[in-house]
């Protein structure tokens, strides 16, 4: 499933992404989700197929963009907890709101590409962009 970072190292020196890329912003997240269809359907483009990874029915999977989203859940911040593996896949974008970040999420049960914020301490997985793109 790949490691979870939290919000952090993906704005710090550690180089969460290699040199040349970044993890993206809402507005590129968007550009990606508007190419696909719109957030009603990318997730399903974006998911890896079958239910290797994915808890079953993986609804709308068709992997059509080449993403290859897998379902790593979380660790909570508090307990150091896992939660929602193979059900829920949460990306990090770059966007922040005071204390608050945004991250995108794509779902077992649906085709969908939800946006939504969370604290900067939970542990969710990152999909670097090319900075030329």
């Amino acid at each position: 499933y790949g490691n979870l970072y939290n919000w952090a190292v993906t704005v710090d020196d550690r180089g969460v992404c290699p040199d040349g890329w970044h993890v993206p912003s809402d507005d590129e997240w968007t550009i990606l989700i508007d190419y696909l269809g719109g957030k009603g359907v990318a997730g399903g483009k974006m998911k890896e197929t079958g239910i290797t990874h994915w808890n079953s029915p993986n609804t709308g999977a068709t992997n059509e963009s080449g993403f290859t989203a897998l379902p790593a859940g979380y660790r909570d911040d508090t307990n150091g907890s896992f939660g929602y593996m193979g059900i829920y896949g949460y990306f990090w974008s770059n966007s922040t709101n005071g204390n608050n970040v945004s991250f995108w999420q794509l779902a077992y049960n649906n085709s969908n590409a939800y946006n939504g914020i969370t604290n900067k301490t939970f542990a969710i997985s990152v999909r670097c962009i090319n900075n030329n793109n």
